[in-house]
């Protein structure tokens, strides 16, 4: 049966946050995708990976933006970088099998040396299809035996239903890791687009256990990257990386532990002594450090008072635990940004109800979203400091921080550094279009 997908007419998506159900507040409709690019997208993950190639296999609408992204960041990336543009034609007066084993063979023959690892982006037109990419791939690994393949997708139609793109390609890049002779105490962070910061409460403890950490962010080599086989198990703070931890445990015997990135001192405090145990070193004490930001808050309020604070899904993937964070010490949250509240964030999302009711939750994918006034102006005429792009992008302000899952920040360590940007960003003006126009590579947190 055929399903109307005009969404209805909504003058304006946003509700309060009171008014919001558990776990999806908005319908799952057509969806808008906003101008604010500065996030990290599947081209800029999979060129996480050292020496790899990509090629991307889909429509030419669908190919403009990873085109787009790959030539923003610069020749030595783009290089990395291939493309097959399935016209009209093919759908019906070609092979798709053959499509796609002599296009990707022709193109791997002109590069100057075959890459280590290739990331195969499949489209749901292949699915379509049905497309046999089973023998695709088994007919290219004949041919290319020194290189891997990595079988990843651009199907953003099965984004609610199967496994998001996103998800899989932090899958298959762990499948490429081969099982290892030598293991060691080293522990690998997995799934993550930004390195930890150096002074993470993580890294600390990693240190004080005396372990070697590999985070993938940060590794220059193939070879370096296949070393994480050696490890003896990975952590990984986003949720897009569970699969790749489960099939890293199943496969190479590496146990995981899956560290969200928490604000409250309680969960933050929960999650060091969980990370203590898994490390069997001793738990830290974090009473003073905790003082002295409470500290730090008392003179962070007393500058930025009741200035209204808008936060987004892009600056930390639990944005109410965030908000928890600053509405127990008193800041003024007046708007949420996230398309779905995660199962991690569900008591903070809970205590926001009941604790400061009138945040106005908002989606970004909405369609209506597209009509809003971009200009959020409160009581007294002031925009709003916004966490996050997406926030800045539709409250319109100039004092916003842009990093991406806070700039690889976590515990403690990240509540300190977001004191310091929050009273940076309330006294500098930033002008926001530079940043939001470009893909993630061209955003301060990710160079």
């Amino acid at each position: 049966m055929l399903h109307r997908i005009q969404p209805p007419a909504v003058t304006n998506p946003s509700l309060s946050i009171s008014d919001a159900v558990y776990p999806n507040p908005f319908p799952q409709i057509l969806e808008y995708s906003p101008a604010a690019r500065g996030t990290w997208n599947i081209v800029h993950t999979g060129m996480l990976l050292p020496e790899s190639h990509q090629i991307y296999i889909c429509a030419s609408g669908c190919l403009r933006g990873v085109i787009l992204t790959a030539a923003e960041m610069g020749e030595s990336y783009y290089r990395r970088f291939h493309t097959l543009e399935l016209r009209e034609r093919d759908l019906y007066a070609s092979d798709p099998e053959a499509f796609l084993i002599e296009g990707i063979t022709s193109i791997l023959q002109r590069l100057d040396h075959l890459p280590p690892a290739v990331l195969v982006f499949t489209a749901c037109v292949h699915h379509f299809l049905g497309c046999n990419l089973s023998y695709v791939y088994q007919t290219l690994r004949h041919r290319f035996p020194a290189v891997q393949f990595a079988e990843c997708i651009m199907d953003p139609i099965r984004q609610t239903k199967s496994m998001p793109p996103e998800v899989r390609e932090r899958l298959e890049i762990a499948r490429l890791l081969r099982p290892s002779q030598k293991h060691d105490a080293a522990i690998n962070m997995i799934g993550s687009n930004l390195p930890l910061a150096p002074k993470s409460d993580i890294q600390k403890l990693l240190q004080k256990a005396g372990r070697l950490l590999r985070d993938f962010p940060s590794l220059r080599t193939y070879r370096d990257f296949q070393t994480m086989s050696q490890s003896s198990a990975n952590l990984f703070t986003t949720p897009l990386a569970r699969n790749a931890a489960e099939d890293l445990e199943k496969r190479l015997s590496q146990p995981y532990l899956y560290l969200p990135q928490v604000w409250t001192y309680k969960k933050i405090t929960e999650q060091l002594q969980q990370l203590s145990r898994f490390l069997a070193t001793e738990t830290p004490d974090l009473r003073k450090r905790i003082a002295t930001l409470e500290l730090r808050f008392e003179s962070l309020h007393s500058q930025i008072g009741d200035h209204p604070l808008a936060l987004d899904y892009t600056f930390t993937p639990l944005p109410f635990s965030l908000a928890h964070l600053l509405v127990s010490h008193d800041f003024n949250v007046t708007e949420i940004y996230a398309d779905t509240i995660p199962e991690e964030d569900e008591q903070n999302f809970r205590w926001l109800q009941t604790h400061a009711p009138q945040i106005r939750l908002s989606p970004t994918k909405h369609p209506a979203m597209r009509t809003q006034p971009r200009l959020h102006l409160d009581a007294s005429g002031r925009l709003p400091i916004a966490l996050g792009q997406k926030a800045a992008y539709f409250t319109g302000t100039h004092h916003f921080l842009p990093e991406i899952e806070a700039g690889g920040h976590y515990g403690l360590e990240a509540i300190h550094w977001l004191q310091t940007a929050l009273s940076r960003a309330a006294i500098l003006e930033t002008d926001p279009e530079p940043i939001l126009k470009k893909k993630a590579w061209g955003a301060p947190s990710c160079i």
